[in-house]
């Protein structure tokens, strides 16, 4: 069927507020987790497990959910996982409890996960000349960025004014306008009864991610369970074991790890899980730190780490328009490499100079934003066509298993070093030790605390920050290695074979 041009572009407009939706709630809590957590009386572990439950189940169940569309429809999924997000979020913006509100997490994960691929599905089957497609798919692949910017000044603006639910609140009236668009303008439904669905490799790879998961934040407690962090790495080998068993038994595959045999592929992949460990580990740390330490709002905390975002978009916009002429490896290897360099930068400034700080966020921005530009050619354009939907979905999940890393490490790291170093005051109660929101509550008996709990909250902030540093300056190391065969020719082709792939998700 082929649309208008009006309905065409008007379409897009409807699947990018489904995408910026599903990006939006990956990053909205980083503001407003001080304030949650204060309200719901959650510990330190479930104010990560209330951000990490939602990347959690989205990157378990995406390479599966692509596949699914295939089968019942691309339309049709993105209406039911619209119809699921905004329950969801209502769920979540009236949660009585922590728990409650980590369950509510979940299901909004699993409505996000049922929307994501077919976005990118909708575009393909939507846009018929190339030229056009290149633009709407690199609108699309922008989002990410924009969403993961926009949800700490978003969180900041509604807490300013209103509770804590608020945050998943305004997810409601957009999914309703976005529910009647997509009536309106999608074109009809796709379904093939004839593709195979796989919903146990899906379920396999989500009991691996959760087992890592929990192991990374029980290791980084202060006293950790041995048993706990056993079974957690038990079950994360065994689901992972069992997931790799499966695919190579399975006819058609979710998953066919053969085409990380190819380097650019693989440094596509790496530059797009590492740009978003980076963008994410930052803000979590900033927000958390310039709120609790400096005694930001959450809405100045969030325009603070919005300087990430106006440093990537010029050069993820000048990154696509030169990749043909230089390549990949520049763009790429270069870009983390910058990153490596603004983290520095933002260490050197965090508590002497904002306007160092920023400077550094800004650096940082760029040079992620151009490694992110690219990373979607270099792993779309360097698979078999028949492998195009796989790869659409690794390139998804990787984007989520940054974030979902970064949050489950950097996360826990922060409260271990916390923890670790924190020298309380005589008669100070050892429960100050936990974190520094429970040091905080303590203030005001002992005002010598706030201060040995805000420099060691400093220290952990440091630590966090060279860790980020450390990982994207190797990891601009090894995707040079791994590009290093790959020249500007091997780029054009990989553009062309991108816009020429057909539309199998």
């Amino acid at each position: 069927m082929i649309l208008s041009t009006r309905r065409r572009w008007s379409l897009l407009t409807v699947v990018s507020a489904g995408l910026l939706l599903i990006t939006l709630d990956n990053s909205i809590l980083y503001a407003a987790l001080p304030t949650l957590v204060e309200d719901l009386g959650a510990s330190s572990s479930e104010g990560l497990w209330i951000i990490n439950a939602y990347p959690v189940v989205m990157a378990g169940l995406l390479l599966g959910s692509g596949t699914l569309g295939d089968r019942v429809g691309h339309r049709r999924m993105f209406l039911i996982g619209l119809v699921v997000f905004g329950t969801a979020s209502l769920a979540a913006a009236f949660s009585s409890s922590p728990e409650a509100l980590i369950a509510a997490r979940a299901f909004l994960a699993v409505g996000a996960a049922a929307m994501m691929p077919a976005t990118l599905a909708l575009i393909r089957v939507t846009f018929d000349d190339e030229r056009e497609r290149n633009i709407a798919i690199a609108v699309w692949g922008s989002l990410a960025l924009v969403g993961s910017a926009l949800g700490p000044i978003v969180s900041g603006i509604l807490l300013n004014s209103f509770w804590w639910g608020s945050v998943f609140l305004i997810n409601v009236p957009v999914v309703i306008v976005t529910i009647i668009a997509t009536f309106a303008l999608a074109p009809a439904n796709d379904a093939d009864a004839s593709k195979r669905w796989d919903l146990l490799s899906s379920l396999l790879a989500l009991v691996a991610l959760v087992g890592l998961v929990i192991a990374i934040k029980e290791t980084a407690k202060t006293g950790p369970a041995p048993l706990v962090v056993a079974a957690a790495l038990l079950a994360a080998a065994v689901g992972g074991w069992a997931f790799t068993v499966r695919q190579r038994r399975l006819p058609h595959p979710l998953l066919d790890f053969a085409i990380f045999r190819n380097p650019a592929f693989l440094a596509g992949v790496l530059a797009a899980g590492l740009s978003m460990f980076a963008i994410a580990g930052i803000q979590l740390a900033t927000t958390q730190r310039f709120q609790l330490v400096e005694g930001f709002t959450p809405l100045r905390a969030g325009l603070l780490v919005a300087a990430i975002a106006l440093g990537a978009l010029p050069t993820a916009m000048v990154g696509g328009a030169i990749l043909h002429r230089v390549g990949l490896l520049p763009i790429v290897a270069g870009g983390l490499a910058l990153a490596a360099a603004g983290t520095a930068v933002v260490l050197a400034g965090f508590d002497t100079s904002t306007g160092l700080l920023v400077t550094g966020l800004l650096i940082t921005g760029a040079g992620l934003g151009a490694a992110m530009a690219v990373a979607s050619s270099a792993i779309m354009g360097n698979v078999p066509a028949r492998r195009a939907g796989m790869a659409s979905s690794i390139e998804e999940v990787s984007y989520e298993f940054g974030s979902l890393i970064a949050v489950a490490l950097l996360g826990s790291l922060l409260t271990a070093v916390y923890s670790a170093t924190v020298e309380l005051p005589a008669g100070v109660p050892d429960s100050a030790r936990d974190s520094l929101d429970a040091a905080l509550a303590l203030g005001k008996d002992y005002p010598s605390l706030v201060t040995a709990a805000s420099n060691a909250f400093d220290n952990a902030y440091f630590v966090v920050t060279v860790v980020v540093a450390a990982v994207t300056a190797v990891g601009a190391i090894a995707t040079a290695l791994l590009l290093r065969r790959h020249g500007p020719g091997s780029a054009l082709t990989a553009a062309a074979h991108t816009t020429n792939a057909p539309a199998h998700h």
